[in-house]
């Protein structure tokens, strides 16, 4: 093969090579003051530029850049004093949007979202029935005709799914008895998610309440769930199935999870536990039981048990984990403040020794029942502050 000669530095043929990279990093900055403005909603221009590390000209080129696209909007900033005035940056209000879906035990929310994480639109169903083909099918429904008050704006669309959840499929859901169940779009045509309730809400809670921070989540609704999230980024594993905390065997072999295996977390720590430690039938809603029960004089032997069995599994997962805060969700809090010292004997007891002068805090959530929704939310703009994402956006305004 013969060699190519290279080309001269002046040649006209090096300049493609030379815009693309141009563009590139000009998108790059856009994507940068993107993210920077869904984290810091109203951040001024001027702090951007120091966020960001630019000069105040590249700040001002590149927020007009997504003002002409409908990305951001801007208003003047309160007066600070001397020196020159600047801009606030938010939502445009023509913007893109998210819908996100909360699929829960007993209900459903539906809901479209803004860049700043505003609600802007949102609706909520009981299941009619459990029929997977049934709850889709009211979903889609709702979520169109959010969808079409927004005028083609919604860009993504994020699902939480009380479920183990593998890629684009709730593979187990013992709740809501689903198996091997492929969740199809939506909405036609707009790219979609799938995600883990207690996965998302863990991201939610990592990114908005304790940014930056390795954090261990755990949450109590039916059964236990969870996630680590490690500075902003959820560990789920290969397949997005990891984070699966209520079934590691920390609970009594001899008792069967509807997963399939025996002496599962699960089922050792919510109202099915309580149940069964009290001789009772499997209530029909255990995270009603459970609620009942921690305020009941009879069932408090039952709870010390399941708040130490929290404790002792809480603190193996910090062994391994290594986080710097853990987050109670969901029932969970309330567990523990039922049964304080249940809980804090079994997990000091449970720490390795050279973590005991020193345990990582553990702390209710500060995003309550929302923390599944706004864990959607999260996902769905990770999909659309791409380049992609921002590309599709670019091509459908200007069509």
């Amino acid at each position: 093969m013969q060699a190519r000669t290279p080309a001269p530095a002046d040649d006209s043929s090096a300049e493609p090579a030379k815009v693309g990279r141009a563009e590139a990093a000009r998108w790059s900055g856009a994507l940068d003051l993107l993210k920077l403005v869904r984290s810091r909603p109203g951040v001024t221009r001027a702090e951007a530029a120091r966020a960001l590390h630019v000069g105040s000209g590249t700040a001002t080129e590149i927020s007009a850049r997504l003002r002409a696209l409908d990305l951001l909007a801007e208003a003047p900033a309160p007066p600070s004093g001397r020196g020159r005035p600047t801009t606030t940056l938010h939502a445009h209000p023509d913007g893109p949007l998210a819908a996100v879906v909360d699929l829960r035990f007993a209900d459903w929310v539906a809901a479209i979202v803004d860049l700043e994480g505003t609600l802007v639109d949102s609706t909520t169903g009981r299941h009619a029935s459990k029929r997977p083909e049934r709850v889709f099918a009211d979903i889609r429904s709702a979520l169109g005709t959010l969808a079409a008050r927004h005028s083609g704006r919604v860009q993504a669309v994020s699902i939480s799914a009380t479920g183990t959840v593998r890629r684009n499929a709730i593979v187990q859901s013992s709740v809501l008895g689903w198996r091997d169940l492929e969740v199809e779009p939506l909405l036609p045509g707009v790219p979609q998610a799938l995600g883990n309730d207690a996965t998302l809400a863990g991201l939610a809670e990592a990114r908005l309440s304790h940014p930056g921070r390795s954090v261990l989540y755990l949450t109590i609704e039916v059964g236990i769930g969870g996630i680590f999230v490690d500075e902003g980024h959820a560990v789920t594993g290969a397949t997005g199935a990891g984070g699966e905390f209520g079934h590691a065997p920390l609970g009594d072999p001899a008792v069967p999870c509807p997963c399939g295996a025996y002496g599962c977390w699960d089922v050792a720590v919510d109202g099915r536990a309580v149940a069964r430690l009290l001789g009772e039938d499997e209530p029909e809603d255990p995270r009603a039981y459970l609620i009942e029960a921690l305020v009941n004089p009879d069932s408090r032997a039952a709870v010390e048990e399941c708040s130490a069995v929290l404790g002792r599994g809480t603190a193996g997962l910090v062994n391994i984990l290594d986080p710097e805060i853990v987050c109670l969700g969901g029932l969970a809090p309330e567990l523990r403040r039922a049964a304080t010292e249940s809980f804090v004997s079994s997990y000091r007891a449970g720490l390795m020794g050279f973590r005991r002068d020193d345990p990582p805090r553990v702390v209710p959530s500060a995003l309550g029942p929302d923390a599944p929704l706004l864990g959607a939310a999260e996902a769905a703009w990770d999909m659309i502050l791409t380049e992609g994402g921002i590309a599709a956006w670019t091509e459908q305004r200007s069509a």
